[in-house]
Order: structure tokens, then C-alpha cells, then sequence
């Protein structure tokens, strides 16, 4: 089951996302996290940030939109209180995500977690679609996600993936993008943006007016995207965008990602990590795929 991920070294191809996970510690008590790949924290910034007012999450057919505005500690104390703890679970890979509103801010996140024992790579977010600076503006322009790619990289002692989002004309393009500039890898897809309306009240459900969609409805459009960008770099691809079953996690590898991250699925099953990683592994040995590394980039497809 296990997988290399730009030179880490994984127990199994499934990830908690950021943002659905909080800071690792706080599932210890759900989720067996030696028994997942890794989990990506809360997206962390210079300073402690608030999020959005409520409402901040609505249900959709299928998924959900959030707003959730990035709420997070801050480095310093994601440093001093949160990470500490996970050092019980050394199996268990840590990924920070890390946010900023300038270039300089996420430089300076990153410098200051190099110091920190415990963290296997970062995670650049360059797509979160709910705040009104930073975030998805790098994502979305080419020469943006180029410039802090690259000072990114260079400040960084430690892989870094770059999370991509699908808001995007070309999310192949973008990945090479990302490539380019010194990506050691990428994720990809953060969420949609999109909106929901109250027609009683006649006024947005959310309090940030539009949100991100994730969930199963996206899932085909994420597969697509990941296929996309797993042919256009050389550099490895961790998908993600509405996996609930191992089926679905095996439509990801058989895309071309090489490990795959799980989100929404854990609102409604907060245990859905460590039931992915188990379903993978039995869905594995009922195919007779001796190494789970053998799907990725596995598609065939029928000659015309």
C-alpha cells in the first residue's frame, strides 16, 4: 500500500484535506492516524485569522459549499501548541497548508515553520475561492502562481505541492505552470466557486455571498482535471474532489494521481480516512493488484 511522494515515503495513498481535518490532533481520538498516508492541516497564516461570520457551510444535492474564510491559529501557535502533540504519531506524515495574502506572508510562514521538527512538506495555497485577497488571485493568473511558486520554493526547506484550483481556463497549464517554478508536486482540485440563495428571504445562504463547492457532485469534473494534469508534468499529482468510496480513490490512481486526498466525505463519516485507506486495500486484494502504486497513470484507453 505504500507510496513515494516527491521523496516521501507514504503507508498508503490516502489524505486528510485541508481544512476537513483541523490541525491532526483533534481526530486522534476518531481516526487511527497511523493508519492513514498523512493529513494536511488547516490552511496556516502569519497571523491568527478569524474566518467569515456564520453562515459558513451549506448543504448542497451532492456536497456541500463552504466559506469558511481560512480560521486558523496562526503559525505561532500551530507551532507552539498544536504540532507538539502529533509527534505521538510518527507514521502519520504532516503537510502544512500554508496561506497568505502577499507573497511575503506566505515566505515568511514558510521560514518560520523550517525551524519546526515534525512537518514532512508544505502545501501552497494558491486556490482557496472564499477570501477576497490572496489565495485563489495567485491561482488564477499564470505569472502570479509563477512569481510565488519561486520564492516559495526558494525559502522552503522541505518539499512543497502547490494546490491548484479548478477555476481555471487551462488547470493543465497551470500545472506546468507550477512545475516550472519548482513544484515538487501539485494537488489539485480545490473547490468550485460557486453560490446558494435563499428564495424565501431572497438573500445569499452564505454570509460571504459565494462559496466553494466540493462533494460528490464535482468528482467527475476533478477526474478530468487530474487526468489532464497528470499527462502535462512529470512531477507526481495528488487528486482529489468528491472521493466517498475506494472505488472513487481508485478512479483518481487509475487518472494518474499517485496519492489522493479526502475532504467533504469526512463532515458526513468523521472516521472516512481510515475507512478509505482500509477499503483501498481490500478492494486491492479482491483484484489481485499485489502493489497499489501499479494504478497510477493505469488508464486504458480503447483505440478508435
Amino acid at each position: 500500500m505504500t507510496v513515494r511522494l516527491a521523496g516521501l515515503e507514504l503507508a498508503n495513498p490516502v489524505i486528510a484535506a485541508s481544512g476537513t481535518f483541523g490541525y491532526g490532533i483533534e481526530f486522534e481520538e476518531i481516526v487511527s492516524l497511523e493508519r492513514i498516508g498523512a493529513f494536511v492541516t488547516k490552511g496556516i497564516s502569519l497571523e491568527p485569522m478569524t474566518g467569515h461570520k456564520p453562515q459558513r457551510i451549506v448543504q448542497t444535492a451532492a456536497g456541500m459549499l463552504n466559506a469558511i474564510g481560512l480560521q486558523n491559529v496562526g503559525v505561532e501557535e500551530f507551532l507552539n501548541r498544536k504540532l507538539p502533540a502529533l509527534a505521538r504519531y510518527p507514521t502519520c506524515k504532516v503537510i502544512v497548508n500554508v496561506f497568505g495574502y502577499t507573497v511575503a506572508d506566505y515566505v515568511a510562514v514558510i521560514e518560520r515553520l523550517n525551524g519546526a521538527e515534525g512537518i514532512a512538506a508544505y502545501e501552497l495555497n494558491v486556490s482557496c475561492p472564499n477570501v477576497h485577497a490572496g489565495g485563489m488571485a495567485f491561482g488564477a493568473d499564470p505569472g502570479s502562481l509563477q512569481y510565488l511558486v519561486r520564492r516559495a520554493k526558494a525559502a522552503s526547506r522541505r518539499p512543497l505541492m502547490v494546490k491548484l484550483s479548478p477555476n481555471v481556463t487551462s488547470i493543465a497549464h497551470m500545472a506546468k505552470v507550477a512545475e516550472g517554478a519548482g513544484a515538487d508536486f501539485v494537488s489539485l482540485v480545490n473547490t468550485f466557486l460557486a453560490m446558494s440563495i435563499d428564495t424565501e428571504t431572497r438573500q445569499p445562504r452564505l454570509s460571504n455571498v459565494t462559496g466553494g463547492l466540493s462533494g460528490p457532485a464535482i468528482k467527475p469534473i476533478a477526474l478530468r482535471m487530474v487526468y489532464e494534469a497528470a499527462r502535462a508534468v512529470r512531477i507526481p499529482v495528488v487528486g482529489m474532489g468528491g472521493i466517498v468510496t475506494p472505488e472513487d480513490a481508485v478512479e483518481f490512481l487509475i487518472a494518474g494521481a499517485t496519492a489522493i486526498q479526502v475532504g467533504t466525505a469526512s463532515y458526513a463519516d468523521p472516521r472516512a480516512t481510515e475507512r478509505l485507506g482500509r477499503g483501498l486495500e481490500s478492494w486491492c486484494r479482491s483484484h489481485q493488484v499485489e502493489r497499489v502504486a501499479s494504478l497510477i497513470g493505469a488508464l486504458e484507453i480503447p483505440s478508435q
